[in-house]
């Protein structure tokens, strides 16, 4: 950091599930300048919504120092809920929504909450699927995550907690 100035990282950012729960991935491209760091991951038994999660989260890990980050997103679900306020309203009522009921991924939203503390973030939404070039590269990233997952042994009949069904 050069006196107060703060690096500029914009963080591109997707999640995909293979079914919904299923074998899920995760993607972040940080670019600093013309510098880019590419990250990716997925879980086995998982949600989209927790993937585009921890596709933020894994990219804010990454961070060495506060930052200025631009988290560019096509999940409504993350962005609105920066721009439109609801992590503070969830807050407010203990982590339940105005119908009173729980918050899903509350972990995922605290670790988040966490993670950006020490950064000033901007939270932009973009439109999945329409020729974004870091959204499809993200998009590819993670739904790739997701198939090696798929692929890597775990079973592929209709089996529930063990029970095919």
């Amino acid at each position: 950091m050069v006196g107060n100035q703060r690096k500029k990282v914009i963080i591109y950012t997707d999640g995909a599930c293979l079914g919904n729960p299923g074998p899920g991935g995760w993607s972040a491209i940080l670019t600093y300048g013309a510098v880019e760091k590419v990250l990716s991951g997925g879980e086995r038994q998982t949600t989209n919504n927790r993937m585009e999660l921890k596709a933020i989260i894994e990219a804010f890990k990454a961070l060495k120092e506060p930052c200025t980050v631009e988290i560019v997103s096509d999940s409504r679900y993350i962005v609105d809920a920066f721009q439109k306020s609801w992590l503070s309203q969830w807050q407010a009522r203990g982590w339940h929504k105005a119908d009173k009921s729980p918050v899903k991924n509350q972990d995922l939203w605290e670790e988040l909450l966490c993670l950006t503390g020490s950064h000033e973030v901007l939270f932009t939404h973009v439109r999945g699927h329409s020729g974004h070039r870091y959204n499809e590269r993200c998009d590819k990233l993670a739904q790739d995550a997701a198939r090696a997952l798929e692929e890597s042994g775990e079973k592929k009949s209709d089996e529930i907690n063990g029970i095919t069904v």
